[in-house]
């Protein structure tokens, strides 16, 4: 079977586990020396067999933004994966845990394009295009068994994308104090992770001009409309049914999600 075979293969897998709820195994141990680009192909895979069915996709999420989880997998830079519209939740929702297979929580803020984006985008420019900016959770998850994944495994199952969660409103944050917005993520009443925006590579928007970048490289553009959830303030927490999160962000509000 040629390796071309081998990435639809895997993509089909990982693609039905969305439904199935039965994960796969890694997708590194099915290709011999798979990379970062055959990774994005798989991932790249499913996004079309998604489109395809009539799914429309409305935005990308930026991972492995933290020096932490970075030096977790042994890498230097990011990864990122697309979400459609089937997969966003609004604040106050009831989320039903069966539709996952292992979820974890990470709080963020979601950013939505006023404008295209032009490939070699720069921080000014990216700032500019910013037309609104959302508390967020993203929800990972795992189609790989055990969440036994190292980079390749992850990239290839769309970055542990599961849902993301959007505040109801916009909420307004100066670019300028966006390192500093904090963000406490509450499990049942417990602290169960906390941290600030420049977490995330420094600054939350810092992410979004790597992922212009990366995507041009493979064809894509950021266009007007797109969200974008640029990492996580904290280290993930898994949640199980019957638990509520809020994620308190101070003077911002609060996000509140029930899981059911």
């Amino acid at each position: 079977m040629s390796k071309n075979a081998v990435y639809h293969t895997i993509a089909d897998q990982l693609k039905g586990a969305y439904a199935t709820r039965q994960p796969v195994e890694p997708p590194r141990l099915l290709v011999d020396d798979l990379d970062v680009a055959g990774a994005y192909r798989i991932q790249q895979l499913q996004e079309e067999a998604f489109v395809a069915e009539g799914h429309r996709v409305i935005g990308r999420k930026i991972g492995l933004t933290s020096v932490a989880m970075q030096q977790q997998l042994g890498v230097d830079s990011p990864d990122f994966g697309f979400f459609t519209e089937n997969m966003l939740y609004e604040a106050d929702s009831d989320i039903p845990v069966s539709r996952f297979i292992s979820p974890k929580v990470e709080p963020e803020l979601g950013f939505r394009l006023g404008s295209d984006l032009n490939p070699d985008a720069t921080m000014a420019e990216v700032e500019a295009a910013i037309d609104s900016v959302y508390l967020a959770v993203e929800i990972i998850d795992s189609r790989v068994r055990d969440w036994d994944i190292r980079l390749v495994d992850t990239i290839a199952d769309n970055a542990s994308c599961g849902a993301i969660i959007l505040s109801t409103e916009p909420v307004d944050i100066p670019v300028a104090e966006l390192p500093d917005v904090r963000a406490t993520m509450i499990i049942d009443d417990v602290v169960a992770g906390e941290g600030a925006g420049s977490a995330v590579m420094g600054h939350p928007v810092t992410p979004i001009v790597w992922l212009a970048h990366t995507l041009a490289e493979q064809g894509v553009q950021l266009k007007k409309g797109d969200i974008i959830l640029s990492g996580s303030f904290c280290a993930a927490a898994p949640v199980v049914q019957g638990q509520s999160l809020s994620v308190d962000y101070g003077s911002f509000g609060r996000l509140n999600v029930r899981f059911v």
